[in-house]
């Protein structure tokens, strides 16, 4: 597949993906932000706000699961490529170093949201 089929362009506050829909893809910001986000009657959580050469949908296309958050472009002209399944496996298995970024990124996220649920228990 030719990469030009890959990337996507998105404007300020458009949807890459919702929460809650099926995915088998990753993403990773080539250029702008892309906000990580719940969105509730309430208004829009920003949970994380990524650039460039940061990535994201990395448990969908894992393990297959729905979206946990909401993918929204934050900045004008924001372009990302599309990781499809079967590319992220070929790249975790032919590239040992690839596969080791993803899981400390995994990691450090875990342990972000550690934090932030035992500070909110803490808290109760």
């Amino acid at each position: 597949m030719a990469i030009e089929k890959c990337i996507n362009t998105f404007a300020v506050d458009e949807i890459i993906f919702e929460e809650g829909s099926t995915g088998r893809e990753l993403f990773v910001v080539l250029d702008g932000n892309v906000e990580i986000a719940r969105l509730r009657d309430a208004g829009k959580t920003v949970i994380v706000t990524l650039g460039k050469g940061e990535f994201f949908g990395e448990m969908a296309v894992i393990d297959g699961s729905a979206r946990s958050a909401t993918a929204i472009a934050a900045a004008p002209d924001t372009r990302v490529m599309r990781i499809n399944h079967a590319r992220f496996v070929y790249l975790v298995s032919q590239q040992p170093a690839f596969a080791l970024m993803i899981m400390d990124a995994l990691s450090r996220r875990l342990r972000s949201s550690n934090d932030i649920n035992f500070r909110a228990a803490a808290n109760l």
